[in-house]
């Protein structure tokens, strides 16, 4: 509590009970129906608001000031004082409602009273919550929100069968709307529980994803007390599920330790798909992948708790450490694609249709820059295709071009999906849902491009880039020749066209997405110029393509 500045505390203290003070000034004009009460209501609404800024402006103030670790506690306040007011207005229109109301005994009976007692008590609980970080009693606030929608739903009932009596029929749209208002204010109650359970782990939260949290991480401590672990928030993916690490606090100086275990919440289907491709890859390659600790299911959701590779992201190394650490990392990464290609190398041909990989990609990319999408066209005489014209033309093309085998591939095999432990010399791969059986170039022209399109502009970093991007595909060049891939480059080249522009969806930097843009163009211009007895003689342009 002494973390934070007096005026929030003091502000938020006020605002609680002002909120408490209006509760029960609308459960004594329920059993009143005085005037006197409503308009001493609305004579408050300023001062909650004023209240609520003071507390959010305070807050904005204080994460620009503090330290990271306090962001998440400011946040939640934020959020509490917000909400705190939304329940101050609903207070009022549900007043205001109620006196318009002319046969009173429509709203009569425990049932409003019953609502509001368990709002009270809800608001009750928040500061002993907040300061506490008591998970127990953040939980309770969802628990009044259940017993308030209980309640409303016996409302909702009694109402929409006198309505169809169509008598007081007025009277019944107006009880509806107060009884709605009480429903909301019990929507809001359940968010400040969130908030606070979010405070207190550092990371978006419901009650939901908290006990399948706390069911999850029971391999890691037993039984698991969130007190004896920390959870950070490390990433939310772009398919919505959220990552953090879980890890132990030192029993000594309270200090946060490596993490002990990723922890992972999203979609059922998401996450099915990748407990069993990492299951997959402990059957192909042993100790590749991270072993799974946990796996919980409910209804659409579900969530996993995976071991944490020790290391560095190949991002990090090739960003961050020296040349001798990248060189030795680069070499590692090799060799075991080498390993995983040789080992699980089949006959069966299995097409990445790349070009099928855009078209299912391309509204999104123009949604994003919109200037990409323009029709054919005509410069000095020379017709000039239009994108999506490129894209068909080359279709054609690769329906020729099946790969000779197929391998077990990454599937996402971005610089920070592969993990470097240099004490081991150890590589590790991450994120693996997409893994399956596929042409091997899908992971190299994804690997390729995923370092091309690092947002660093540093000439020292830059030059390390493109080495290592040269590196990487004579590595892949090398395996395609003593493999007898005689279509390798061709394919190499549309695989990179691919991935050049449906990375565009992601990047907002306009000259890095038109850059990146015009180099697939230009790939898919130089194909679509080859003659069928060309392909297997076509090198990819690399030094043009990542230097020029």
């Amino acid at each position: 509590m002494n973390e934070l500045s007096s005026n929030i505390r003091d502000n938020l203290h006020f605002l609680i009970i002002e909120v408490e003070n209006q509760l029960d000034a609308f459960k004594r004009f329920y059993k009143r129906g005085t005037d006197d009460r409503s308009q001493r209501l609305h004579d408050r609404q300023g001062y909650c608001e004023n209240l609520m800024l003071s507390i959010q402006n305070a807050c904005i103030q204080g994460i620009a000031d503090t330290q990271e670790q306090k962001y998440s506690r400011l946040r939640a306040i934020q959020s509490i004082a917000a909400d705190l007011d939304r329940i101050s207005r609903l207070v009022r229109d549900a007043v205001k409602q109620m006196h318009h109301i002319k046969f009173h005994g429509i709203i009569s009976g425990r049932i409003y009273l019953t609502i509001l007692e368990n709002i009270c008590q809800g608001i009750g609980l928040i500061e002993t919550a907040l300061y506490g970080n008591d998970s127990r009693l953040a939980l309770k606030l969802g628990e009044f929100e259940s017993k308030v929608k209980h309640e409303y739903k016996k409302l909702l009932r009694e109402y929409t069968k006198a309505l169809k009596q169509r008598e007081h029929t007025e009277d019944l749209i107006l009880a509806l709307m107060v009884a709605h208002s009480c429903e909301r204010m019990g929507d809001l109650l359940l968010d400040i529980g969130n908030a606070l359970l979010s405070n207190i782990l550092g990371q978006p939260m419901d009650g939901e994803r908290y006990h399948s949290l706390m069911a999850s991480v029971q391999p890691l401590s037993q039984p698991a007390k969130l007190k004896d672990l920390v959870v950070e928030p490390i990433a939310e993916t772009r398919s919505g599920s959220g990552i953090s690490g879980i890890s132990h606090k030192s029993k000594q100086n309270r200090k946060v330790q490596s993490y002990a275990a990723i922890y992972k919440d999203g979609l059922q289907r998401k996450l099915k798909e990748e407990r069993d491709r990492v299951e997959d890859w402990h059957e192909i390659y042993p100790g590749l992948a991270p072993r799974i600790l946990s796996y919980k299911k409910s209804g659409n959701s579900a969530t996993l708790l995976i071991e944490h590779k020790v290391g560095m992201t190949f991002e990090q190394i090739l960003v961050k450490e020296s040349d001798d650490m990248l060189e030795r990392c680069t070499q590692k990464l090799g060799k075991t694609l080498n390993t995983v290609w040789k080992g699980t190398k089949s006959k069966k041909s299995v097409p990445a249709n790349y070009m099928q990989q855009i078209l299912r990609r391309i509204n999104d990319i123009y949604a994003v820059h919109p200037e990409f999408e323009s029709s054919v066209s005509r410069l000095c005489g020379v017709r000039v295709d239009s994108f999506e014209h490129l894209i068909e033309q080359a279709e054609k093309i690769e329906q020729d071009l099946s790969p000779p085998y197929s391998v077990y591939i990454h599937g996402d095999f971005n610089v920070d999906n592969i993990i470097y432990d240099p004490h081991k010399n150890k590589i590790s791969y991450i994120d693996l849902h997409r893994s399956c059986y596929m042409d091997y170039v899908q992971d190299i022209s994804v690997f390729m491009v995923s370092n091309y399109r690092l947002q660093i502009l540093a000439l020292p970093i830059r030059r390390r880039i493109v080495a290592v991007i040269g590196r990487f595909y004579k590595i892949a060049k090398r395996y395609a020749r003593r493999n007898g891939d005689v279509t390798f480059e061709i394919r190499l080249a549309l695989g990179l066209a691919r991935s050049l522009v449906t990375s565009t969806r992601f990047i907002l930097d306009k000259s890095l997405a038109r850059d990146m843009y015009l180099r697939s163009r230009y790939l898919l211009e130089q194909i679509r110029d080859l003659q069928h007895d060309e392909y297997k003689n076509y090198k990819v342009p690399v030094r043009e393509l990542f230097i020029g």
